[in-house]
Protein backbone atom coordinates (compact mmCIF):
# COMPACT_ATOMS: atom_id res chain seq x y z
CA UNK A 1 0.00 0.00 0.00
CA UNK A 2 1.44 3.41 -0.89
CA UNK A 3 0.14 5.05 2.33
CA UNK A 4 2.22 4.74 5.49
CA UNK A 5 0.61 5.74 8.79
CA UNK A 6 2.55 7.82 11.28
CA UNK A 7 2.11 7.74 15.04
CA UNK A 8 -0.17 10.78 14.56
CA UNK A 9 -3.83 9.92 13.87
CA UNK A 10 -4.86 10.78 10.29
CA UNK A 11 -1.33 11.86 9.25
CA UNK A 12 0.08 9.71 6.43
CA UNK A 13 3.12 9.51 4.20
CA UNK A 14 2.47 8.65 0.58
CA UNK A 15 5.07 6.63 -1.33
CA UNK A 16 4.24 6.63 -5.04
CA UNK A 17 5.17 3.64 -7.18
CA UNK A 18 8.14 4.72 -9.28
CA UNK A 19 9.05 3.12 -12.61
CA UNK A 20 12.71 3.61 -13.48
CA UNK A 21 14.80 2.60 -16.47
CA UNK A 22 17.77 3.91 -18.45
CA UNK A 23 15.68 6.87 -19.69
CA UNK A 24 14.83 8.10 -16.19
CA UNK A 25 11.69 7.55 -14.18
CA UNK A 26 7.90 7.93 -14.22
CA UNK A 27 5.37 8.01 -11.40
CA UNK A 28 1.86 9.19 -10.68
CA UNK A 29 2.26 11.89 -8.06
CA UNK A 30 -1.50 11.89 -7.54
CA UNK A 31 -4.27 9.56 -8.67
CA UNK A 32 -7.73 10.27 -7.28
CA UNK A 33 -8.81 6.62 -7.50
CA UNK A 34 -5.78 5.42 -5.48
CA UNK A 35 -6.56 7.97 -2.76
CA UNK A 36 -10.28 7.19 -2.72
CA UNK A 37 -9.68 3.44 -2.51
CA UNK A 38 -7.52 4.11 0.56
CA UNK A 39 -10.37 6.11 2.13
CA UNK A 40 -9.09 9.62 1.40
CA UNK A 41 -11.79 11.90 -0.01
CA UNK A 42 -10.20 15.18 -1.03
CA UNK A 43 -11.25 17.69 -3.61
CA UNK A 44 -7.97 19.47 -4.36
CA UNK A 45 -8.75 23.00 -5.55
CA UNK A 46 -5.41 24.82 -5.46
CA UNK A 47 -1.76 23.96 -6.13
CA UNK A 48 0.99 26.10 -4.58
CA UNK A 49 4.66 26.03 -5.56
CA UNK A 50 7.61 27.70 -3.86
CA UNK A 51 11.33 27.97 -4.47
CA UNK A 52 13.68 28.59 -1.57
CA UNK A 53 17.37 28.47 -0.76
CA UNK A 54 19.30 26.69 1.98
CA UNK A 55 18.35 27.73 5.50
CA UNK A 56 14.90 29.09 4.72
CA UNK A 57 12.31 28.11 7.31
CA UNK A 58 8.68 28.54 6.25
CA UNK A 59 5.94 28.16 8.81
CA UNK A 60 4.28 27.09 10.85
CA UNK A 61 1.10 27.98 8.91
CA UNK A 62 -2.58 27.00 9.00
CA UNK A 63 -6.02 28.42 8.25
CA UNK A 64 -8.97 28.53 10.65
CA UNK A 65 -12.63 27.66 10.02
CA UNK A 66 -14.34 27.91 7.65
CA UNK A 67 -11.26 27.84 5.41
CA UNK A 68 -9.20 25.03 6.93
CA UNK A 69 -6.92 23.22 4.51
CA UNK A 70 -5.68 19.69 4.08
CA UNK A 71 -2.43 19.55 2.10
CA UNK A 72 -0.51 17.04 0.01
CA UNK A 73 3.12 18.17 0.03
CA UNK A 74 5.96 17.01 -2.21
CA UNK A 75 9.39 18.18 -3.35
CA UNK A 76 10.12 18.70 -7.04
CA UNK A 77 13.83 19.57 -6.61
CA UNK A 78 16.04 19.46 -3.52
CA UNK A 79 15.37 18.39 0.07
CA UNK A 80 13.31 19.73 2.97
CA UNK A 81 12.65 18.84 6.57
CA UNK A 82 8.85 18.94 6.65
CA UNK A 83 7.17 19.62 10.01
CA UNK A 84 3.57 19.50 11.19
CA UNK A 85 2.03 20.27 14.57
CA UNK A 86 -1.23 18.65 15.68
CA UNK A 87 -3.67 21.42 16.67
CA UNK A 88 -6.69 19.13 17.19
CA UNK A 89 -7.91 19.38 20.77
CA UNK A 90 -8.55 15.87 22.12
CA UNK A 91 -6.05 14.18 19.81
CA UNK A 92 -3.54 11.87 21.52
CA UNK A 93 -0.81 13.84 19.70
CA UNK A 94 -2.23 17.32 20.39
CA UNK A 95 0.55 19.89 20.71
CA UNK A 96 3.23 17.55 19.36
CA UNK A 97 5.29 17.99 16.22
CA UNK A 98 6.24 15.45 13.57
CA UNK A 99 9.08 15.84 11.08
CA UNK A 100 10.13 13.92 7.97
CA UNK A 101 12.64 14.44 5.18
CA UNK A 102 11.01 14.90 1.79
CA UNK A 103 13.14 15.11 -1.32
CA UNK A 104 13.04 14.92 -5.07
CA UNK A 105 15.13 11.77 -4.66
CA UNK A 106 12.89 9.83 -2.25
CA UNK A 107 9.67 11.17 -3.89
CA UNK A 108 7.71 10.75 -0.65
CA UNK A 109 4.77 13.04 0.07
CA UNK A 110 3.06 13.96 3.29
CA UNK A 111 -0.73 14.06 3.49
CA UNK A 112 -1.50 16.72 6.10
CA UNK A 113 -5.12 16.66 7.32
CA UNK A 114 -7.08 19.68 8.49
CA UNK A 115 -6.21 20.71 12.02
CA UNK A 116 -2.42 20.71 11.60
CA UNK A 117 0.03 23.58 11.28
CA UNK A 118 2.62 23.03 8.54
CA UNK A 119 6.12 24.26 7.78
CA UNK A 120 9.46 23.20 6.39
CA UNK A 121 13.16 24.03 6.36
CA UNK A 122 15.40 23.83 3.32
CA UNK A 123 18.28 21.35 3.63
CA UNK A 124 19.63 21.56 0.06
CA UNK A 125 21.16 24.51 -1.81
CA UNK A 126 17.74 25.20 -3.34
CA UNK A 127 14.38 23.50 -3.26
CA UNK A 128 11.10 23.58 -5.14
CA UNK A 129 8.04 22.46 -3.18
CA UNK A 130 4.59 21.79 -4.61
CA UNK A 131 1.52 21.20 -2.49
CA UNK A 132 -2.14 20.67 -3.16
CA UNK A 133 -4.82 22.25 -0.94
CA UNK A 134 -8.45 21.26 -0.55
CA UNK A 135 -9.56 24.85 0.12
CA UNK A 136 -8.44 28.18 -1.26
CA UNK A 137 -6.07 30.57 0.46
CA UNK A 138 -8.01 33.00 2.66
CA UNK A 139 -6.08 35.90 4.17
CA UNK A 140 -8.61 36.49 6.98
CA UNK A 141 -8.27 32.92 8.28
CA UNK A 142 -4.48 32.73 7.89
CA UNK A 143 -2.72 31.90 11.18
CA UNK A 144 0.66 30.70 12.36
CA UNK A 145 2.76 29.44 15.23
CA UNK A 146 6.26 30.67 15.99
CA UNK A 147 8.97 28.49 14.47
CA UNK A 148 11.01 28.48 17.70
CA UNK A 149 8.21 27.75 20.17
CA UNK A 150 9.86 26.61 23.43
CA UNK A 151 7.11 24.06 24.15
CA UNK A 152 7.31 22.42 20.71
CA UNK A 153 11.15 22.27 20.61
CA UNK A 154 11.30 21.61 16.86
CA UNK A 155 14.64 20.61 15.39
CA UNK A 156 14.63 22.26 11.96
CA UNK A 157 17.92 20.54 11.02
CA UNK A 158 19.48 23.96 10.25
CA UNK A 159 21.99 25.83 12.49
CA UNK A 160 20.31 28.87 14.07
CA UNK A 161 22.80 31.28 12.50
CA UNK A 162 21.95 29.96 9.01
CA UNK A 163 18.15 30.25 9.30
CA UNK A 164 16.31 32.64 7.00
CA UNK A 165 12.84 33.48 8.30
CA UNK A 166 10.27 35.97 6.98
CA UNK A 167 9.21 38.96 9.07
CA UNK A 168 5.68 37.52 9.22
CA UNK A 169 6.87 34.14 10.51
CA UNK A 170 9.00 35.87 13.16
CA UNK A 171 5.88 37.47 14.67
CA UNK A 172 3.55 34.46 14.95
CA UNK A 173 2.37 33.66 18.49
CA UNK A 174 3.63 30.69 20.45
CA UNK A 175 1.49 27.52 20.46
CA UNK A 176 -0.08 28.27 23.86
CA UNK A 177 -1.23 31.70 22.59
CA UNK A 178 -2.27 30.63 19.09
CA UNK A 179 -5.84 30.83 17.79
CA UNK A 180 -6.99 27.30 17.01
CA UNK A 181 -10.22 25.55 17.85
CA UNK A 182 -9.80 22.32 15.90
CA UNK A 183 -11.34 19.20 17.41
CA UNK A 184 -10.17 15.62 17.05
CA UNK A 185 -12.96 13.36 15.81
CA UNK A 186 -11.11 10.04 15.81
CA UNK A 187 -11.27 7.05 18.07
Amino acid sequence: MPFHPTEFPDLFLFEPRVFEDKRGYFFESYNQTVFQEAGFQYNWVQDNQSRSSYGVVRGLHYQTEPHTQAKLVRVLQGTIWDVVVDLRIGSPTYGRSYGVELSAENKWQILVPKGFAHGFSVLSDTVEVLYKCDDYYNKESEQGIRWNDPDLVIDWKIPADKMIISEKDLTHPFFKDSHHQFRFHGA
